[in-house]
């Protein structure tokens, strides 16, 4: 344990002496956060590196209109123009900096994910790992980064803390600072939040980041910007986040004091005093006072972590998942299917997140399967979507669900337009930009395999392909999803030809036949050798 607190220490005394001033990726980027910006409709800040908006001066990108997807929705939101997140983020901007080539960031001032050095040229693929295959040094330093995340403010960010029309339309801003994590926990809040219609009316059926085709792409995108942001503020540029195997877990094996915090020793709600997390304070987990006061979470304090692994509601959760339930799920060959939400059946999205049966793929509301199973099982700060990412295990978890989307990417190898273009719920078609990203990212973005985003996981790793096999790829691809038009074709067209050769060979046999009927009998005489062989062919 002193080795631990030893780490934790120098790692904090580290970690505020690293704060980097980088752009980083999150929601309101500080420098847009006033009310020229807002009244302007426009966040396209300088770029550090030569001062001009976007880095245009150094061909980075440069501040262009946004383009919205115009395709229809599904008709889950029967409202318009009473939520600040539709058609995100033209509400609040609708000028932002476009990036060129393997630029990215609010400024342009980054690489893509998988991209790095000067001119962001340079490939990268990092290894996301088993918690339980860290060393003791490197599973200590990923707590003490938690730690370090949660003590230091965001450099490049801020929180709204009012909708946009309490804003007075941006000419009165309603912002606060956060910290490194806790921002990531208002951002999964606000994609989650309900919608605030006036008086003490709300519209519940909306999610941004769940309970539809972007739920995967969206926690995808979500986990690289942590990631990301955590290699900033500790200049460990090899960090990844790491996961847990949950299938066929008995109960919750990361829940001790060792790695994400044990039971309390008098109040099985609370975590060990012995934890890293023990002094966490959570945020945005009082939905309902938010919604009868019509406000958002300000990132004020609520309380501990709560955490009571297994005590839940086992009518609904029976227990952890299963080897075989993930199995079952990554046998389904349809991304998203019917409705496109929780209800629909033989959706390989809908059962991963756990509103159909994990084993048979039929919507069941009732009971909590895959990614949802977990979140009931730890009974806490977790069970509630929109705080549930205060709970560090969040990121595990999440990082296990995205290397089994990662599975089923890589056996049925689907073309981007697999995921819907359009009629899905409001924010998950594949051009909608996702909530509450700045810089803008669209859902179809994220739907391809992670190696092409520079990460890859330790259980999954394949050998890597020389730049000719990556040439061939795209064209073995698309020849794969035609594979049964191509056969299909070549057995009818062999089938014509074998007829056509049977009706030839029949015209030939038959005049061949004709012909030796008239054909002059051969004699004995001696003239014979005088005849000529008559042939009517």
């Amino acid at each position: 344990m002193l080795s631990c607190c030893s780490v934790r220490m120098s790692l904090f005394a580290m970690g505020f002496l690293l704060v980097i001033l980088q752009p980083s990726t999150g929601q309101f980027p500080r420098a847009c956060a006033n009310a020229p910006s807002l009244l302007r409709k426009e966040c396209c800040p300088p770029w550090d590196g030569d001062g001009s908006p976007c880095g245009e001066l150094s061909r980075r990108g440069s501040c262009q209109n946004i383009l919205l997807s115009q395709a229809p929705l599904g008709p889950q939101f029967p409202f318009s123009g009473v939520d600040d997140r539709e058609d995100w983020p033209s509400v609040f901007y609708n000028r932002t900096c476009k990036c060129e080539g393997n630029f990215m960031g609010f400024s342009c001032g980054e690489c893509k994910f998988g991209f790095s050095g000067r001119n962001c040229t340079e490939r990268q693929l990092r290894t996301r790992r088993n918690i339980f295959q860290l060393t003791t040094s490197e599973k200590d330093r990923f707590l003490a980064y938690l730690n370090l995340a949660k003590n230091t403010p965001s450099q490049d960010y801020v929180i709204a803390t009012g909708t946009y029309a309490q804003m007075n339309n941006g000419s009165n801003p309603m912002f606060r600072n956060i910290n490194v994590y806790d921002l990531f926990v208002w951002m999964h809040y606000y994609a989650s939040r309900d919608t605030l219609l006036g008086g003490s009316n709300v519209w519940r059926d909306i999610d941004f980041a769940h309970e539809a085709p972007g739920f995967l792409p969206w926690h995808r995108v979500f986990l690289l910007m942590w990631e990301r942001e955590i290699q900033k503020i500790t200049s460990d540029e090899n960090f990844t986040i790491p996961y847990w195997d949950w299938r066929d877990a008995e109960d919750c094996v990361v829940c001790t004091d060792e790695y994400m915090g044990g039971r309390h020793p008098t109040n099985p709600n609370l975590l060990s005093p012995a934890s890293f997390f023990f002094s966490w304070q959570v945020i945005c987990t009082r939905s309902e006072e938010y919604n009868s006061q019509q406000a958002l979470c300000n990132a004020t304090s609520e309380g501990p972590i709560l955490r009571n692994p297994g005590n839940n509601d086992k009518s609904r959760t029976p227990r952890l998942p299963s080897s075989a339930e993930v199995e079952f799920c990554l046998s389904l060959t349809q991304y998203e299917s019917g409705s496109m939400d929780k209800m629909a059946n033989y959706s390989f999205r809908n059962t991963l997140e756990g509103f159909a049966d994990p084993r048979t793929a039929i919507s069941n509301i009732s009971q909590s399967g895959l990614h949802n199973a977990l979140h009931i099982y730890m009974n806490g700060s977790m069970s509630q979507v929109q705080g549930s990412a205060n709970d560090p295990i969040f990121v595990l978890h999440h990082a296990f669900v995205d290397s089994i989307f990662e599975r089923w990417l890589r056996r049925h190898r689907p073309m981007l337009e697999v995921y819907p273009a359009a009629n899905a719920p409001i924010g998950h078609n594949r051009e909608n930009y996702m909530v509450p990203f700045i810089p803008l990212y669209r859902n179809g973005e994220f739907f391809k395999p992670s190696r092409e985003l520079g990460y890859d996981y330790e259980y999954l790793q394949e050998p890597a392909l020389d730049s000719f096999q990556e040439f061939l790829i795209p064209y073995l691809e698309q020849a794969r999803q035609i594979w049964a038009w191509l056969v299909g074709a070549a057995v009818i067209g062999g089938i014509v030809t074998a007829v056509l050769t049977g009706l030839i060979l029949a015209c030939w046999k038959k005049r061949r036949g004709m012909a030796s009927e008239i054909q002059p009998l051969l004699t004995e005489s001696e003239d014979y050798n005088n005849m000529c062989y008559q042939s009517n062919f």
